[in-house]
């Protein structure tokens, strides 16, 4: 660590002060959001004192001066004393992505960060130990069945597609413009739960048919919860793995890989492979590691998660390169996209 820090840090500990808090910053932020707090200063006309927040969301006036004061100091509400009374209210990125009622808003996948993931964390030392998700000792559901887990319930299932709708809300534009895919007129997202990617890939190819292929259950509440009144994209149920593959030119699979250990996902890849149409292809979205293992921390982290959570891992482009090959895939092609998720894109 000595060689990799300033002088400065050595003398006295900040950075690594600053990430040992970091749970705290996440907490804060999590429990501001199911508070509803970022709604109320959105709809608020004016700055609020804390006595005004408290009443209005049924908490300590102390609690929620305090939880505000944080707040304002990481930059996410702003403050204004006049007279000796602090008057909060909201700031450009709180109401675009905090605040429930935006379009481009990070709710969903806040609450199930703090109702799901932050709980199976809790658990990290264990998983680290045994090598395997902590979904038994967390939620009591076997560690192998992993999305019996995810889905354990109507209401986790709505959390997790909520985050997985708040994640190509923000994402799916830099994934779907990555490599022209203009010349496959038939699209089929495997697993593509709310359809979010889906849209934002037939909004920038209008002249391609797209279809969200998955489980009954997901594509039902997907069109129940988050089915939108100019929607040009169509459902299939389904179950890639278990069941049939319909021909298309181009299949995504959108944060399916990292799910799962390399045996199931070669089998997966030579499926999609043999349905392909000649001269097809298949896009996979996902968080790339770099190859000297240095990062991106936040993807070195997403692999982690994946070990508390799920049976596979993150990878680096050379991973998939190399499974998009041994499936029969050609002319392998990476998008780092200098966001959260980047793009491969591969051919028949």
């Amino acid at each position: 660590m000595a060689e990799h820090l300033s002088q400065s840090e050595l003398d006295y500990p900040f950075k690594l002060l600053e990430y040992l808090n970091g749970f705290r910053i996440s907490k804060a932020i999590f429990s501001a959001c199911e508070l509803g707090l970022f709604d109320l200063l959105l709809q608020s006309q004016k700055p609020l004192n804390a006595a005004e927040v408290a009443q209005t969301l049924g908490t300590s006036e102390d609690g929620i001066e305090r939880l505000l004061d944080v707040l304002v100091a990481i930059e996410i509400v702003d403050v204004e004393v006049v007279h000796g009374t602090a008057h909060y209210s909201s700031t450009d990125v709180a109401n675009l992505y905090l605040a429930k009622t935006s379009p481009k808003s990070l709710h969903d996948l806040i609450i199930y960060y703090s109702q799901t993931i932050y709980p199976l964390w809790n658990n990290l030392v264990d998983a680290v130990r045994d090598g395997k998700n902590q979904n038994e000792k967390t939620f009591g559901l076997p560690s192998e069945e992993i999305f019996s887990a995810i889905y354990r319930s109507e209401e986790e299932m709505l959390k997790f597609m909520g985050l997985m709708n708040s994640t190509w809300v923000i994402d799916g534009h830099d994934i779907v413009t990555a490599f022209d895919l203009s010349r496959f007129k038939s699209v089929i997202d495997l697993g593509g739960c709310s359809g979010a990617l889906a849209r934002e890939l037939a909004k920038e190819y209008p002249s391609s048919t797209v279809t969200v292929l998955d489980l009954p259950a997901v594509v039902q509440t997907a069109q129940q919860h988050f089915a939108q009144q100019d929607d040009t994209i169509g459902f299939q149920e389904g179950d890639f793995f278990e069941g049939e593959i319909p021909p298309a030119d181009l299949y995504i699979l959108a944060r399916i890989i990292h799910d799962w250990k390399e045996e199931k996902n070669l089998k997966l890849l030579r499926k999609i492979h043999t349905a392909c149409h000649p001269g097809g292809g298949v896009l996979i979205a996902e968080a790339l590691l770099f190859e000297n293992r240095r990062g991106p921390t936040t993807v070195q982290m997403f692999s982690l998660n994946m070990l508390v959570q799920t049976e596979g891992k993150e990878h680096p482009p050379s991973h998939y390169t190399r499974l998009l090959t041994d499936a029969g895939f050609r002319d392998v092609q990476v998008c780092r996209t200098g966001k959260s998720y980047d793009a491969i894109l591969a051919f028949k």
